[in-house]
């Protein structure tokens, strides 16, 4: 059931995003969508159907083995369970900062994670955009974390709709009033915000890690407020992967293993 749930809101998501960037666009894409998004939606099919039929339900299921066992830091001080929901929710998305601060830090974990930067524009489809092998590390780190935490199994349903739901949304090419970026970046990641960190400039990829939780950037000193270029000038992905959009997924799928 919650596999179910977690598609719908994602598909939902997704389509809502698609019809905000077509109707109010926040900068020009430098390439046809048909160009990318097969490439994009392509890479994200595989991960799905290869987690389908693999251990796509294993976060859950450790959350309520956890429960079971009476394991991790939630189940042994006890606390109403409302808030031990909430600080479950907060912890979490701390952890996936963390998590994201490491795939730019650590080689190994580069070479998957820069899929995702190679792309040479900012839309929502970008936010699908991850080689398969990093999002089945990924779920092993969730996991972790869920056992470490002892997290409540309702906790984890919310923080991967959270979670799928900012990815979208703060990669989607939408045109959000200035001043109401900036009231909203106090607390969660924007557009605006995450786009800087798909800039070709080094300083700016290596900044705005947040997910969902803008605080983190502020409170690790890793926020960059506005891009050099400004959000219309900036130049998307790597510099040293300005090809043709058109890549092939075969391209991809190989890349983390090529020099």
């Amino acid at each position: 059931m919650d596999t179910v749930i977690r598609l719908g809101v994602f598909v939902g998501m997704l389509l809502l995003m698609m019809a905000w960037e077509a109707y109010s666009p926040r900068r020009p894409l430098r390439y046809s969508r048909w160009q990318r998004w097969p490439i994009n939606i392509g890479l994200s099919a595989i991960t799905t159907v290869l987690l389908r039929f693999s251990i796509g339900g294993i976060a859950y299921f450790s959350a309520v083995l956890a429960a079971e066992m009476q394991f991790g830091l939630l189940n042994i001080v006890i606390l109403p369970f409302v808030l031990s929901v909430v600080l479950a929710l907060v912890l979490f998305d701390l952890a996936v900062y963390g998590q994201h601060l490491l795939l730019h830090r650590w080689p190994l974990l580069w070479r998957l994670h820069k899929v995702h930067h190679t792309d040479l524009d900012f839309d929502v489809t970008t936010a699908v955009r991850f080689h398969p092998v990093e999002i089945v590390l990924s779920l092993f780190y969730k996991v972790f974390v869920i056992s470490l935490l002892g997290a409540p199994a309702i906790a984890v349903l919310i923080f991967e709709l959270i979670l799928s739901t900012s990815a979208l949304f703060n990669h989607s090419n939408i045109a959000i009033p200035v001043a109401w970026d900036r009231r909203l970046r106090w607390l969660f990641v924007t557009p605006d915000m995450h786009r800087i960190h798909h800039s070709t400039a080094q300083g700016e990829t290596d900044s705005n890690f947040g997910s969902s939780i803008s605080l983190w950037d502020r409170l690790f000193s890793t926020y960059t407020p506005e891009p050099a270029l400004g959000q219309t000038g900036m130049h998307i992905g790597l510099s040293q992967y300005q090809y043709s959009p058109a890549v092939t997924l075969k391209k991809l799928l190989l890349m983390p293993f090529r020099s």
